[in-house]
């Protein structure tokens, strides 16, 4: 009877063990399949034109670290120091870094804000949190914070263009990927606010 009720268990162990992975297979086998599809808006598959003659030397300087990493972008670890972790906000923290505008991370001082909420709340520290309600036209370099009911989930990405309540963005973490979106900011919920550049 024993040894019964214990194949019936590890048959079920392994039955679990199957889906889940046929779960992961499916999920993996879709975003190869659709190019992981756009989060919301437009997924761009190339980096867009950005008018550079219109930035300033800190914004040029950031553009050009995007660029780079679209190109060739890194694991999220890569961006978080080693750490593995949901790693949207340490892409932007990380970029600002490499573009010589590092942030500073309200409870630790250190470069790296790993969460979105703490990326909020060194905005708000700073003077330079902008919420949604406002009526603010983002710029090439602002950060765009998200709360849990965007399509994003909470999130945050970058600003690489604005125009006519349009945004391109750049994002770390999106599909585990570097992505950008083209949307319209009216067409998404759960927009917290943004970071001034």
């Amino acid at each position: 009877m024993r040894v019964a009720r214990t194949r019936l268990w590890l048959g079920a162990v392994a039955l679990a063990v199957a889906v889940a992975v046929a779960a992961v297979l499916g999920v993996r086998w879709w975003q190869e399949a659709s190019g992981g599809g756009a989060l919301v808006g437009e997924r761009l598959t190339s980096f867009p034109e950005v008018d550079r003659s219109v930035l300033d030397a800190d914004q040029s300087a950031l553009v050009a670290v995007l660029e780079r990493e679209f190109a060739d972008p890194g694991a999220g670890p890569d961006y978080a120091e080693g750490q593995v972790e949901a790693w949207c906000a340490d892409f932007v923290s990380w970029t600002m870094r490499e573009a010589g505008r590092p942030l500073s991370n309200p409870h630790s001082g250190s470069w790296r804000i790993p969460g979105v909420y703490t990326l909020q709340e060194y905005y708000q520290s700073v003077d330079r949190f902008v919420p949604v309600e406002a009526d603010y036209q983002p710029r090439t370099g602002d950060v765009l914070l998200y709360g849990p009911d965007s399509p994003f989930g909470q999130h945050t990405n970058l600003v690489l263009a604005a125009d006519g309540g349009a945004v391109t963005t750049i994002g770390g973490n999106e599909f585990d990927q570097v992505r950008i979106h083209r949307f319209r900011l009216a067409d998404v919920a759960d927009v917290v606010g943004y970071g001034r550049f």
